[in-house]
């Protein structure tokens, strides 16, 4: 790893970046700035925590994943998580139970883990363990949602618990999202961002951004539209393709560096949004920040992994800490070798380098665990 390269510094400043912007973007509606507020002096608090973890030697992430279902009602064209067998249409047998997500909540809030990224399959499916999070103010909750879950108990709870932040999947147009995501899926989600707009609630957008809407999801008139109908952050997530039929939906190398700088204006230009950019944003802190560098993924098995892209495990927090997840030999290696700085084409390098990745896992003990 560059020496040079403060990662704890990276993700501080870039939490509070986030914070900062959320408060900015919630000025005009007094109850969700005094959440916003109230959660700028917890993350503060947990800034603290994990600058005295670093003086001892110790790298505390500020950001988790947490897939809290494998299970999911849509099958988008393309989906990576289907891909490798991570999300089904069935009830899974051996997903973490509402107690075991609990304990996962209350460690990461001792840890001083600032933000965990709700996700799944459809994570609207657990609602126990959306209630469970929504309880726990000192950590946002972004919830990557397709929206289909939304119903009226569900916008009482996001009224209630506004720690709770949902991130609703869209393509760009309703021919689009509806050509990716299923027919009336667009119309559901402008639905959900009216309802949510009324009640002044916060939320944002989540675009799988690939090489045939690159464009679009980057216009003044996209993104007009969303900040019309309330929306305060824009997650761009590059399209990682699994298989090779689906290779052609990767962005290309013109359209990440045009997607860079778009962004970039965005950025200057709208400042009452929030604009993230993944794996685009990587760039700038010294590589890939997964494996505990900057985040980490617990997948709906209990199974520890450097992210979702890459579904490989050597340790499982149903008989460990999440503390010692963090800390398991497939992730030392990955930190303190030069993986997660390579380079690779584009989307996500463990991805790329998925061969590389398991045979660190069988140097570890001689075999590897997977999500399957």
């Amino acid at each position: 790893m560059n020496k040079e390269f403060d990662i704890q510094e990276y993700m501080t400043k870039g939490v509070e970046r986030v914070v900062t912007d959320a408060v900015r973007a919630t000025l005009k509606n007094p109850k969700e700035s005094a959440f916003m507020l109230g959660f700028a002096k917890a993350s503060s608090r947990a800034s603290a925590k994990r600058k005295k973890a670093e003086q001892l030697g110790e790298h505390i992430p500020p950001f988790l994943i947490a897939s809290i279902t494998s299970k999911c009602n849509l099958h988008c064209a393309g989906c990576y998580s289907r891909c490798n067998h991570a999300t089904v249409d069935s009830e899974p047998v051996r997903q973490l139970s509402d107690e075991e997500w609990f304990k996962v909540f209350d460690e990461a809030d001792d840890l001083g883990i600032s933000f965990i990224l709700l996700a799944g399959g459809e994570p609207m499916i657990r609602r126990g363990v959306m209630e469970e999070a929504g309880r726990k103010k000192n950590i946002l909750f972004p919830v990557f949602t397709n929206g289909t879950f939304m119903d009226e108990a569900y916008f009482d709870l996001l009224d209630r618990c506004r720690n709770l932040v949902p991130i609703m999947s869209i393509e760009g147009s309703r021919e689009i999202t509806d050509a990716r995501r299923g027919e009336g899926i667009y119309d559901r989600l402008i639905s959900n961002m009216d309802e949510l707009e009324r009640r002044g609630l916060i939320f944002g957008a989540s675009v799988t951004v690939t090489s045939e809407n690159v464009r679009e999801v980057v216009s003044d008139e996209f993104l007009g539209e969303l900040s019309k109908r309330g929306s305060r952050a824009v997650i761009f997530v590059e399209f990682v393709p699994v298989t090779d039929d689906s290779r052609d939906l990767a962005p290309k190398e013109a359209d990440r560096q045009f997607l860079a700088a778009e962004i970039a204006r965005l950025r200057r230009e709208n400042q009452e949004m929030v604009f993230i950019s993944f794996p685009g944003d990587e760039k700038s802190s010294g590589g890939c920040v997964a494996a505990g560098r900057g985040f980490f993924h617990i997948n709906s098995h209990g199974g520890a992994e450097p992210c979702p892209f890459s579904p490989y495990s050597d340790i499982n927090i149903r008989n460990s800490s999440l503390r010692a997840a963090m800390h398991s030999p497939l992730f030392n290696a990955l930190r303190s070798g030069d993986i997660l700085a390579d380079d690779h084409e584009g989307g996500c390098v463990l991805y790329e380098k998925r061969d590389l990745v398991e045979q660190l896992l069988r140097q570890g003990d001689g075999s590897f665990v997977s999500k399957k």
